[in-house]
């Protein structure tokens, strides 16, 4: 077995065996040995790197649990004890706490300068001489563009703030830390716009602080939105985050990826107001709207409103002007038309009355002229009348020929009574007597003609016939 050189120089050797060349030794000189091979090999301060996993204070002194955790897989891997005497813990946080505006806290990640302590009743444990707060707000930093980044990357950084502005407020999802004073800030305002009727706020209330402070934000919201959905059908216009002002370190809980990226990929807008103006968290990052303080988010929510409601007046005001001048334009331009269709009737009907007046005219002279002309193609035709009569025939040398006292138009007809023999008619006898009373009667048809002067019968048999 390998002699342990550190402890032959205080004379506890061994032999081939393992056994101790002076026999056993009791447990108070072997921690004793120990505590002088720790004093001689560390003799100066050493800067060490660790995360703060637990501390108190104790009559001006500090404790604290130090630890180192694997960076892939989150695991302990190293944990020791540290102490903070009263004689330098006041200097040293008061300057931490001025540098860095952090208050030395739980689940911080610092530098601090160490010299090893191991005391054979109390065991091992540091103290601490020095703490580096600039690597601590380089930690901070670090994580915190490492998240932003991260984001970027996957294209959530701007993804809540792309969604449009609610057209109106009515309905508003708060979370908060229950009790705090940022959250009866935000109320005093919020309470007048519930009372009124002017936007209902349902509340739930988160651990805004710890390490289990991303988690409880996020199961209060995932909770309250679940519900909300399940009883009003549909969701909230609005989901506001908010807390008061703090430690550094205690918003350093809020800058947690998981939430950010939930928040990010809402469907909802969120607004934002964390702390004073100078805090800033991941949460500001990836906003619809950041706010410094809670008071100023239901200010944003109360002027949101007001400019809607201004904007809803002035474009009623405007739809009102534009309606009233539609109105009037119609209705000039109405009577404008009504004029001028009344110009358009008088015209119409002038111009039609003329058309009629000139219609009759013309119909009046037509039918005079159709009279004149009618009544000289009357007088006309009396005239051939006149001139035609039997009178007027008869002095122009014609006679009128009967044969048995019909009138005779063609000689045909005579020659086809003369080819007949028949016996004279009684009237043929009349005319026979009232002509001549001494002629005597004959078998002879007799034919009467009518003369200008007179009246002369003969027999058909002595009359030739010319065609």
């Amino acid at each position: 077995m390998a002699n342990f050189d550190g402890f032959d120089g205080l004379g506890f050797g061994t032999d081939i065996r393992g056994n101790s060349s002076f026999g056993t030794v009791r447990l108070s000189e072997y921690l004793n040995a120990i505590q002088t091979v720790i004093k001689l090999s560390f003799d100066e301060g050493t800067w060490v790197k660790a995360e703060i996993t637990g501390m108190s204070s104790k009559t001006g002194h500090y404790y604290f649990e130090l630890a180192e955790k694997d960076q892939f897989t989150d695991k302990t891997v190293a944990t020791c004890r540290a102490t903070l005497w009263r004689g330098q813990a006041q200097r040293l946080i008061s300057q931490f706490k001025a540098e860095s505006g952090i208050d030395l806290a739980k689940n911080l990640s610092v530098l601090v300068k160490v010299r090893p302590n191991f005391n054979p009743q109390y065991g091992f444990s540091l103290n601490i001489e020095d703490i580096d707060s600039s690597y601590t707000l380089g930690d901070l930093a670090q994580k915190y563009q490492d998240i932003v980044r991260r984001l970027v990357d996957e294209e959530l950084i701007d993804l809540n703030r792309s969604l449009p502005n609610p057209f109106d407020i009515r309905q508003v999802l708060v979370i908060a830390p229950e009790k705090a004073a940022g959250l009866g800030d935000f109320q005093k305002d919020a309470d007048l716009l519930a009372q009124h009727g002017v936007c209902e706020f349902i509340y739930a209330h988160a651990t805004f602080q710890g390490v289990d402070a991303p988690k409880t934000i996020q199961t209060a919201l995932f909770d309250t939105l679940q519900q909300w959905q399940d009883t009003k059908q549909s969701l909230p216009d609005l989901v506001v985050i908010i807390r008061g002002g703090g430690a550094v370190n205690d918003l350093a809980y809020l800058n947690d990826y998981t939430l950010a990226a939930m928040l990010a990929q809402s469907p909802v807008p969120v607004w934002v107001g964390i702390g004073h103006e100078r805090d800033r968290t991941i949460l500001d990052e990836i906003a619809h709207r950041s706010f410094d303080t809670p008071s100023k988010v239901i200010a944003g929510i109360r002027n949101h409103i007001a400019n809607v409601t201004e904007q809803a007046e002035s474009y009623f005001d405007t739809i009102q002007s534009i309606a009233h001048y539609a109105f009037n334009a119609g209705l000039a331009e109405l009577e404008t038309l009504m004029t001028l269709t009344q110009r358009s009737s008088k015209y119409k009907l002038l111009q039609l009355s003329q058309e009629t007046d000139q219609l009759i005219e013309t119909q009046h002279y037509l039918a005079q002229q159709h009279i004149r002309q009618a009544q000289q193609q009357t007088e006309q035709l009396m005239r051939e009348i006149l001139l035609q009569s039997p009178k007027q025939t008869l002095e122009r040398g014609y006679a009128i020929v009967r044969l048995n006292g019909k009138p005779i138009s063609s000689v045909k007809e005579l020659q086809n009574a003369s080819a007949q023999p028949t016996d004279t008619p009684p009237l043929a006898n009349q005319a026979l007597n009232s002509r001549a009373s001494n002629s005597q009667a004959s078998s002879q048809t007799v034919i009467q003609i009518d003369m200008q002067d007179g009246q002369a019968t003969a027999q058909l048999s002595t009359i030739n016939f010319f065609e």
